[in-house]
């Protein structure tokens, strides 16, 4: 898969965030998905002073694997709130140059454009593969919201500083619902109805659940690596 955009992540916390302000004004908010096929699902973890991304490609709608990559590479970034891409995306970047092709739509588990500056992980990947980003969190990190209806589909907008930034969605019906919001070339309505159609009786929708897996070293694909892989335990900061 073609890396679209490449900068410097040898950087500090005030020059990281200098550098979100400004690949923000890339960012574009109306759907750019046309046909969807393929989606892929993007994850990451910790163990020790490495971080272990994976990216898994799934058949759409079928949810039926076609590629899974991981890869892994030190830790070099601290950890700062809202600042959480430098530390993960330079090993989901080279797990997605490892692709054979490029995704139709990614899901990526992190905020998109509900982050402090509008520009979280979901929304970093998406301009530097200049594809179409969803935001899919387990937590909010900005913004309030109303309650979320009971049923699987209801969901209440999340607004930030007098703005609309995602979604809180229920996926599940008796689950804590997920926190979407726009990456990169999509809208929310979109958005929301993509996660939906991809979740398979979890709360998580099954791209970023896989992925999940096979950054734990638990999918059946986990032996194309860039290098060996010892399935150490994973630790999790996802906000």
């Amino acid at each position: 898969m073609r890396i679209a955009l490449a900068h410097e992540w040898n950087l500090n916390a005030a020059a990281a965030a200098r550098l979100q302000n400004e690949l923000r004004q890339r960012v574009i908010t109306t759907n750019q998905t046309g046909e969807v096929c393929t989606v892929a699902g993007v994850d990451s973890g910790f163990a020790g002073d490495a971080v272990q991304a994976a990216i898994v490609v799934l058949a759409y709608p079928t949810m039926e694997t076609r590629e899974v990559r991981t890869a892994q590479r030190p830790l070099t970034f601290p950890y700062v709130p809202g600042l959480l891409s430098f530390r993960e995306a330079p090993a989901v970047l080279a797990a997605a140059a490892a692709l054979t092709g490029e995704p139709d739509l990614i899901m990526v588990d992190g905020q998109g454009i509900a982050h402090p500056r509008r520009f979280g992980i979901a929304s970093h990947l998406g301009v530097l593969l200049d594809r179409p980003t969803i935001g899919c969190a387990k937590s909010r990190l900005v913004g309030h919201h109303e309650p979320v209806g009971s049923r699987p589909g209801d969901f209440a907008c999340l607004s930030d500083r007098g703005e609309i930034v995602g979604a809180a969605l229920r996926t599940k019906a008796g689950a804590n619902p997920i926190y979407v919001s726009i990456g990169h070339k999509i809208d929310l309505p979109a958005a929301i109805k993509y996660v939906l159609a991809t979740c398979r009786g979890y709360r998580l929708p099954e791209p970023t659940r896989r992925a999940h897996l096979a950054a734990a070293g638990k999918c059946e694909a986990r032996r194309r690596t860039e290098q060996g892989w010892t399935e150490p335990a994973l630790s999790r900061e996802k906000g």
